[in-house]
């Protein structure tokens, strides 16, 4: 218990530069415009997608808002900008008690995590000695992409969307002939290769993204050292914030471990997994997967004891971080979004996110392996 209190205040403390240094950059970006950027691209794919909100109404503004911080890792910007969106959803709900269809799809979309700069994890795997941090970038873009397909596909089928409209699939088209490119170009390489160049083109994606950032200050005539400083002390918050809820669950899963607990669940999927002549590697970070739907924090910590375990550039530790990456947490998004604006019957909300939780964790298992196993 007190070597696991004193490793979580160590890992926070580490932490506090990294966090203090991407939220700062991200605060250049976010005043820079990029997020209005994004909010224009993906306006036409919302309205299509939402039939039942009118063109001009202020929810989908704030649906893309949320969306685009989301994809630059904005978490705390995130959260508000959802419930924001979901009021205005509501606001359109004829019943104000059950789930539209709309807020549902919404949720799904949130539930699936479409991430596409995952920092907050580069900087634990910076922290706890990974050799290349940002090398499982690759593998979580694809993995939170299909998750966030599965999810869009599950919401499609319940509602009747009509995903062959033109506009849809000029977008779903793009995105995935994108992430098609990038399959071929990685299958056509041996394994050294692979996480060689994934490495490599990570680090040149966000080495470029923080370029663009700083261009579109000047551009914009943004104070990017004022930007800056102001998205460091969030970042100083953010570290001091997660000290208590850090210490708390490594200490609990800590204990779990030492009672023999964790290791005995272990074993029993291990020997199931066997059974059937499968390689069982996967089963070390099984832990943050499952914890994932249900608390954030706890499959945060599920996946630093994992790292602190078996190395953060261990099959286990890259592979609790894609999870990480790939899905968000169901039931919590559930809760908060939902709980603000007094909705009970959620109909097929839960259902779809967790066939969107299912897809991205199998999509997980498989990249890791493809690239790292």
């Amino acid at each position: 218990m007190f070597a696991m209190a004193k490793t979580a205040f160590e890992i926070s403390l580490g932490l506090t530069g990294i966090l203090c240094l991407w939220l700062g950059i991200m605060r250049i970006g976010e005043r820079s415009g990029f997020i209005t950027l994004l909010t224009r691209g993906l306006y036409p794919l919302f309205q299509r997608l939402m039939p039942e909100v009118p063109k001009d109404h202020p929810a989908l503004g704030a649906i893309v808002m949320n969306m685009s911080a989301n994809a630059l890792g904005l978490d705390n910007a995130a959260t508000p900008l959802g419930i924001k969106a979901m009021k205005e959803l509501q606001t359109l709900n004829p019943e104000p008690e059950t789930a539209s269809n709309a807020q549902i799809l919404f949720l799904v979309i949130n539930t699936s995590s479409v991430t596409l700069f995952p920092v907050t994890i580069f900087a634990y795997r910076a922290q706890l000695g990974a050799l290349h941090p940002s090398d499982v970038f690759i593998p979580i873009l694809l993995a939170t992409y299909i998750s966030s397909i599965v999810g869009l596909l599950a919401v499609a089928y319940m509602q009747k969307i009509n995903l062959f409209d033109k506009i849809i699939l000029s977008y779903l088209g793009g995105f995935t002939l994108l992430l098609s490119s990038l399959l071929i170009y990685f299958s056509q390489l041996d394994q050294a290769s692979m996480q060689q160049q994934s490495a490599l083109l990570s680090n040149t994606i966000l080495f470029s993204l923080v370029i663009t950032f700083m261009l579109g200050a000047i551009y914009y005539k943004v104070n990017a050292y004022e930007a800056f400083i102001d998205g460091a002390k969030e970042g100083f918050e953010t570290a001091k914030t997660i000290i208590p809820y850090l210490v708390a669950m490594l200490v609990a899963i800590g204990v779990f471990r030492a009672s023999g607990a964790l290791d005995i669940g272990q074993e029993l999927v291990r020997s199931a997994v066997r059974y059937f002549n499968v390689d069982d590697r996967f089963i070390d970070a099984l832990p943050t997967a499952l914890m994932k739907p249900f608390s954030g924090s706890g499959a945060r910590a599920m996946m630093v004891e994992t790292m602190q375990t078996h190395g953060a550039d261990s099959f286990p530790g890259r592979m609790a971080a894609i999870v990480q990456g790939s899905t968000e947490t169901t039931f919590y998004v559930l809760a908060v979004y939902f709980g603000a604006v007094g909705i009970k019957n959620i109909r097929h909300a839960a259902s779809c996110g967790l066939i969107a939780d299912i897809g991205g964790i199998t999509a997980a298992i498989t990249v890791s392996y493809w690239f790292f196993g």
